[in-house]
């Protein structure tokens, strides 16, 4: 490498060949070496060393040739081993280790963030507050009482949830590979092994929280969310339910639709507040509206997948009917559910809550409608971005039902 470089300062143009040479040389060099985010210092390392360059040329032009060449031989040398190494010319170097620290962290938070699977971790967050707010009956609920019993639900939900989605991720590593290479185990950014890490200790987590807890009603929707997530993913004989459409559906149905409405409701009605079992209005609606919509998740989800299903044989209902069809029946299904939530909010005896679940329930009832007529249902990126829509509406019916009275 080193005769590559020489070669150059032989010619005529001295000054010319020397930035020349370098760039094409050095920094292509120093990017072979370096990684993709070493590589943006390219830019800073090419100046400096061309500015060195053209002030050692100035100051010592008339000193000949043999000593240029030597200076050149440690320019290069010293340019290469810093373009290589990511680090700045002539600065403090633990500035740069502070700075690749803080890209580990981000670039690890990212990745959890995406293994996490974001969009049903708010859901389950949201609809747990959503049932506790249920059995509030007097202001005077709202007391510490009420925030520990939510904050305990929410923590040991969320680390049921991160197990769930990602035992689902290790055992649909190669279908993710084509329907979601973004995720850290497609992707290749964990291994099996972290993955296996991950969901174990989440899963630990949970338990222990719902054990110490004392709660029964909040430990029996962590084990029964726990047995229904396994089975969901696992291959083992008899089990990796998601093969089969209709119980895939149904799994889906009795965690989102009837243990988070019933369990988390019993949770703050039994356990927080001391008081007997009973069956509201509002949980009775919540649970008959939520199993339309987790229905429709369970269908639509599979909507974008269908590349990755059909090489798998995942016989999904989308993989046997196609997409448009599972389409407009998602879309039939929740019309559906808003015309029954708007009959139940009109027979409400609070005026207030007549108006709000009313208009409310028309308001997203149209969204829906008019945003579908627009989705391109030949393009995954937009059938995906429907999807993430979808939820969204499932978060603001989790907004509505504590209005409902």
């Amino acid at each position: 490498m080193d005769s590559l470089l020489l070669g150059s300062f032989h010619k005529p143009s001295l000054l010319t060949q020397g930035e020349n040479g370098w760039r094409k040389e050095n920094i292509n060099r120093g990017c072979f070496f370096g990684d993709v985010s070493r590589c943006r210092t390219r830019k800073m390392v090419e100046k400096y060393c061309i500015e060195r360059s053209q002030q050692h040329l100035l100051k010592h032009h008339v000193k000949g040739i043999g000593k240029r060449s030597t200076f050149y031989q440690w320019q290069d040398k010293t340019c290469l081993v810093n373009a290589a190494t990511g680090h700045p010319f002539e600065s403090d170097p633990g500035a740069y280790n502070k700075k690749s620290i803080w890209y580990s962290v981000k670039n690890g938070l990212d990745a959890f963030y995406r293994f996490s699977r974001p969009h049903t971790v708010i859901g389950t967050a949201l609809s747990i507050v959503s049932v506790s707010l249920l059995a509030v009956e007097k202001l005077s609920d709202f007391s510490p009482l009420f925030f520990t019993g939510v904050l305990e639900a929410v923590a040991a939900a969320l680390f049921m949830n991160i197990y769930i989605v990602g035992l689902n991720q290790l055992y649909d590593i190669d279908i993710d590979k084509v329907n979601k290479p973004y995720l850290p185990l497609a992707s290749g950014e964990y291994s099996v092994r972290t993955g296996i890490m991950i969901v174990s200790s989440f899963s630990i987590m949970s338990f222990f929280l719902g054990w110490i807890v004392g709660s029964w009603p909040l430990f029996w929707a962590l084990f029964i969310s726990f047995m229904l997530g396994t089975a969901y993913s696992i291959k083992l004989p008899m089990l990796r339910w998601k093969r089969f459409a209709l119980v895939a559906a149904m799994c889906i149905l009795a965690v989102r639709a009837v243990i988070v409405q019933l369990a988390f409701f019993l949770h703050m009605q039994m356990h927080v507040y001391k008081r007997p079992a009973a069956f509201s209005r509002p949980l009775i609606f919540a649970t008959a509206f939520m199993s339309f919509f987790s229905v429709v998740i369970a269908l639509f989800k599979d909507i974008p997948d269908i590349d990755g299903d059909k090489i798998y044989g995942i016989q999904s209902f989308t993989v046997r009917l196609g997409q448009k069809r599972v389409f407009w029946i998602c879309i039939s299904l929740l019309e559906m559910a808003y015309g029954v939530a708007i009959m139940v909010g009109a027979s409400s005896g609070y005026f207030w809550s007549k108006i709000i679940t009313v208009l409310g329930h028309i308001i997203l009832a149209s969204i829906l409608w008019n945003q579908a007529k627009s989705v391109d249902l030949n393009s995954k990126a937009a059938i995906t971005s429907y999807y993430m829509f979808i939820w969204k509406l499932f978060y603001a019916e989790y907004l509505l039902i504590p209005l409902v009275r």
